[in-house]
């Protein structure tokens, strides 16, 4: 089963999120299908989230199950 979640980058107290797709039984740092977009949740200039929504609504259409942390990030960039 597919499913769409965050995979952590970055430095130690400075994460960086990518919004991945990939098999379930795959670690979640391990090699992803496809990268959809990111999240800096401490960037203070510049963006925050890029989410690529056609690329995103094409995989849920093809059966990738959302997390809950993506999907409320979907939720609050109106891509669900």
């Amino acid at each position: 089963m597919l499913s769409i979640r965050l995979a952590r980058n970055g430095a130690k107290k400075r994460p960086f999120y990518h919004i991945v797709v990939s098999e379930n039984d795959r670690i979640p740092t391990g090699r992803a299908l496809e990268v959809l977009g990111f999240v800096n949740p401490i960037a203070t200039a510049g963006e925050v989230v890029r989410i690529d929504a056609e690329k995103a609504k094409a995989w849920i259409g093809k059966g990738a199950q959302p997390s809950k942390s993506v999907k409320d990030l979907f939720k609050k960039h109106h891509i669900l």
